[in-house]
């Protein structure tokens, strides 16, 4: 049977709802975040017929933890399920992180009409890089069968774009959902949207 891997993007944080770029800094989950949060969680466990059969990978930043253990409390699973993967860490970007997304299109207008200008920043991650360890943790022999993944916006649009061989003008055009999730299997990718809880 072929690996499955349910990826999802971690909740609306501060820096989101203010349209700042992210990277390797953190910033807490806004109350939306958290309800994106549980709501991937509670999609996810009407999927899953058996979620402790599920490793549970997140990045190391902050904002994918709590999202992932938020998922985990939706998913009747403990906190020590949790499985931290450095390799799932957004893209740095350098000199630009924090720095609000609009006034840097104000300061550099070319950026507005790039599709990849997260990388134009000085300092960035280089795209080669993080192509590198995400090909690198794709074909890890010891990634397990039955995967859920709890990472980022841009990192898994290029995980996506690796995963199904999409080219680069394909890879840029996907979006970075904070209310819906991924599945890869056999080379494909399928859009879940999440279903919303009632407070």
């Amino acid at each position: 049977m072929s690996r499955i891997i349910y990826l999802l993007r971690h909740g609306q944080t501060e820096f989101n709802l203010e349209r700042r770029m992210q990277g390797h800094c953190d910033s807490p989950l806004t109350e939306l975040g958290k309800s994106q949060a549980r709501a991937m969680g509670a999609t996810l466990s009407a999927l899953l017929s058996e979620p402790q059969r599920w490793h549970v990978l997140a990045s190391p930043l902050g904002r994918a933890q709590h999202t992932a253990k938020l998922v985990l409390s939706e998913l009747g699973l403990p906190e020590q399920h949790l499985q931290i993967d450095h390799r799932l860490i957004e893209v740095a970007f350098g000199e630009w992180e924090q720095q609000q997304v609009l006034a840097l299109f104000d300061q550099y207008p070319e950026l507005a009409t790039q599709a990849d200008w997260y990388f134009q920043a000085p300092a960035c991650e280089p795209l080669a890089a993080v192509t590198t360890r995400l090909k690198a943790w794709l074909n890890d022999p010891a990634l397990p069968q039955y995967v859920v993944v709890v990472a980022h916006g841009l990192l898994g649009r290029i995980l996506r774009g690796i995963y199904a061989r999409l080219t680069a003008e394909q890879m840029w055009q996907q979006d970075m959902p904070q209310d819906a999730l991924f599945r890869l299997q056999d080379g494909q990718i399928t859009r879940i949207e999440c279903r919303q809880l009632v407070e």
